[in-house]
Parts: structure tokens; C-alpha cells; sequence
């Protein structure tokens, strides 16, 4: 199925502008990462992953499920050219030293270029600029700061710790089918986190809501609350919106499913 433009606003809840500006790129950014959950459920569940725009829109709109950096970016990218902005996918690495394309983030140019990322799970709400040095607010009370890094960049994010490393990215701009090994290496292989750990997290307005294995994790600005659930069929409905009895039982196992009120 070809992209919807309206239909894909819909599916992130978005009615606001358009137009492409910085006003449009922030409210639209925030709305997806709050309604479009990052999760690896179809690589649990051993599912294809294809890179491929069709596929991408009837995954994530048609079936209202979420997906990992290459399928939710990659998405989003094809969403923003459509309504007029221009958008570079930006390879990044997570890990030191990390894979060839083991992230794919956004570049965004109005009149002063933008970091735009709605696939990396725990990140910034709000686009960051680019050209800026200095700490920038991410949303819910967290900064971001982007340091030049060698001939790269590195993004790294403000913890009580200090200053945490979250990607090393360039501004060299691919197409999306240049990030399938490295979608094929995250699907597949035992040394991805991916394999290892179920995963289902969205944004929220003040913090972010989790399910990590069979536990529920919720922050709120400074608060962090964790609990164990019997119920995963039902969290995963009620918090992020997928209903897949069948994706389920794959990934959680019948006893836990069946033994729910699908």
C-alpha cells in the first residue's frame, strides 16, 4: 500500500500545520514518538523486516505497529518529503566501535539544519539543531548536546553520571536500501540486543512508558516506577496499541497469551 499522507497523520494523532517549518517539524516529530511505539516484536518473532516504503506504511499505519530505527525513520523520512521538507538519512553507530549503519537518523533543512530521530527508543522529543554547540533541551527536562567528533559528530545525552554517549553519526546522506545489512545484522544475529530482549516503549508527555520482557516501566520526570504483569496481551493493547494474537504467542510464548482475554 502506497503512503497516505492524511492516513499516516491520523495514525500519529496529528490534525496541526504542515507546513514545512520548524513549528510543523516539532509538532509532528513529538506526535509520532508519543503514539508510534519503538519495539522489536517482529524480530522476537523472527518476521521479515523489508526496507521498503509499502511495507513500512502497512506494518506501522495500516497494522498500528511500531518497529526499530530503519523501518521507524525510514518511515517518517518518506512522511516529511511528502509534506514538502528535505530530509538526509544520516548513518550513525550506537556501540564502540559498532556496525556499518547500526542507526539510521534524519537530517532535516529549513533554514538551519536539524537532528530528527523517532527510532532510537529512549532520545529527545524535540528535534535538536544541528549547527549548535552548546546543551540543548530534548523535552522532559532532559539536554542534548551534539559534539564534533573526528570527521563525525556524537550525540550524547545529560544523566547523573554526566554526559552519556548516545550515537556517532556523520552528515553523509544514503538511501534507506543502504542500511538493509544492517538491518539484516540486528534481525538476525545473536550479538544484536535485538534478538536477545523483548522490547515495547513510547514516548509520553512527561517521561516514557515500557515493557521490557514481562515488566512495565514507567518515568515521569524524576519518577520511575517498575512492576511486574501477568497480562502482556493486555498491556501491550491498552499502552501501544497492538492487538496480534498471533505475533504474540510467538514472542511470548502460548501459555502467556492464551491464558489472557484477547
Amino acid at each position: 500500500m502506497k503512503l497516505d499522507v492524511e492516513r499516516y497523520l491520523q495514525r500519529i494523532g496529528y490534525s496541526g500545520s504542515t507546513a514545512p517549518d520548524e513549528r510543523s517539524l516539532r509538532a509532528i516529530h513529538r506526535a509520532h514518538l508519543i503514539s508510534v511505539p519503538f519495539e522489536n516484536l517482529s524480530v522476537r518473532a523472527g518476521e521479515p523486516i523489508p526496507l521498503e516504503e509499502e511495507a513500512l506504511f502497512e506494518k506501522i499505519v495500516v497494522r498500528r505497529r511500531g518497529g526499530f530505527c530503519y523501518e521507524l525513520n525510514g518511515l517518517f523520512a518518506s512522511l516529511l518529503e511528502r509534506l514538502g521538507f528535505r530530509v538526509a538519512r544520516l548513518a550513525g553507530r550506537v556501540g564502540v566501535p559498532g556496525i556499518a549503519f547500526d542507526h539510521l537518523a534524519l537530517r532535516v533543512d529549513l533554514d538551519r539544519p536539524w537532528l530528527a530521530d523517532v527510532g532510537f527508543g529512549d532520545s529527545f522529543l524535540d528535534p535538536l539543531r544541528l549547527d549548535v554547540r552548546e546543551a540543548q533541551p530534548g523535552g522532559c527536562g532532559r539536554r542534548y548536546r551534539i559534539d564534533v567528533d573526528g570527521d563525525g559528530l556524537l550525540l550524547v545525552r545529560e544523566e547523573e553520571a554526566g554526559w552519556q554517549r548516545q550515537f556517532r553519526f556523520s552528515l553523509e546522506s544514503w538511501p534507506l536500501s543502504a542500511f538493509e545489512p544492517g538491518c539484516r545484522y540486528h534481525r538476525t544475529s545473536p550479538h544484536s540486543s535485538f534478538t536477545q530482549k523483548t522490547v515495547v516503549s513510547r514516548a509520553t508527555e512527561t517521561g516514557r512508558i515500557t515493557l521490557s520482557e514481562r515488566r512495565v516501566i514507567v518515568t515521569a520526570g524524576e519518577s520511575r516506577s517498575e512492576s511486574a504483569v501477568d497480562d502482556v496481551a493486555a498491556v501491550l493493547r491498552e499502552q501501544f496499541g497492538i492487538d496480534d494474537p498471533a505475533l504474540l504467542r510467538a514472542v511470548f510464548g502460548a501459555g502467556a497469551i492464551d491464558s489472557t482475554a484477547i
